[in-house]
């Protein structure tokens, strides 16, 4: 059996945030993660994609995890995503997410080399294997380059009790083959900023992991699904996708804008670490009118009563 509350809802994955000699800024981290869960988020998650882990040196994602977590006082599950090139860089950071009372795990494979599935399989029982935690695998082709199927992460449940749950960065329809196959098993997380986010729920996702420039309307959407109120859900969609098209067209682009929309929300000073995504006037001026757009639509929901 696996613990469908503790991964139920909306996760919201925090941005790396810098100052201008492009260090981290850990106020400004406090700020985004108070801001999320002021927001109603059901989980904060820290060292995804979002927060452009692969630019994080190992002694800043240990900095992160401790600071979100003191954030954090257990208010909301807090989930952690495991990156690193062996067994033991990620049992190393494994091991401090521990310390900071992280609730869940996110492991993502590993960026060297290119394997078949077997080598990953045993890659990832290694590290599943050295916590009591519940883990998650995080399955992103497009973003990761390198994924299992349904059938190996069957397989890899069967030999680590402690799989309850797959990260999918999948279409609607890859999401709802993979909880048919699993049947209800593993809990399917969807991402992809939101892309296609109602489908994912028709086709049985039980949350998503997302960032802070949408994290507040998918909340309502979210909420609004469980309450079986499918037609305001399907309306409030409708009205942010565009939005969400304009920011994932890559990771890249998701980085450099998404993160701007939620700087425009919160009045926070934006700095990037290169290697980063050059902004545009014109994207800049895109990012401001989607992030007014998103702040129009909460501001109708709060007047309409659409929860």
């Amino acid at each position: 059996m696996t613990d469908n509350n503790l991964f139920n809802g909306i996760h919201a994955v925090l941005f790396a945030l810098f100052r201008e000699d492009e260090s981290i800024d850990l106020p400004a981290m406090a700020k985004q993660a108070e801001y999320c869960i002021d927001a109603g988020c059901h989980g904060l998650t820290i060292l995804g994609l979002a927060t452009e882990v692969q630019k994080l040196s190992l002694a800043e994602k240990k900095q992160l995890i401790e600071s979100v977590s003191v954030t954090n006082q257990s208010r909301v599950p807090f989930s952690v995503t495991i990156s690193g090139n062996s067994v033991a860089e990620q049992i190393e950071l494994l091991r401090c997410a521990e310390a900071y009372k992280a609730d869940w795990l996110i492991l993502q494979p590993p960026m060297v080399g290119n394997f078949s599935a077997d080598v990953y399989l045993r890659f990832f029982e290694q590290v599943a294997s050295a916590t009591d935690l519940p883990v998650a695998i995080q399955n992103a082709p497009q973003y990761l380059g390198r994924s299992l199927s349904a059938s190996d992460l069957e397989l890899l449940r069967s030999r680590c009790t402690n799989l309850q749950a797959v990260k999918s960065e999948d279409t609607a329809l890859g999401i709802k083959q993979m909880v048919e196959v699993t049947n209800g098993r593993l809990n399917t997380l969807g991402g992809r900023g939101g892309l296609e986010l109602t489908d994912s729920l028709r086709a049985g996702c039980h949350g998503f992991v997302l960032a802070p420039d949408i994290v507040p309307v998918a909340i309502r959407i979210f909420n609004l699904w469980q309450q079986q109120r499918y037609q305001q859900a399907e309306t409030l969609y409708t009205q942010i996708a565009p939005a969400v098209t304009f920011t994932m067209q890559s990771l890249e682009n998701f980085i450099a804008y998404g993160k701007r929309i939620y700087a425009i929300h919160t009045n926070v000073e934006v700095h990037d670490r290169a290697p980063s995504l050059p902004t545009t006037p014109f994207g800049l001026e895109l990012a401001e009118r989607w992030a007014l757009h998103l702040a129009d639509v909460l501001a109708e929901g709060d007047k309409s009563g659409t929860v």
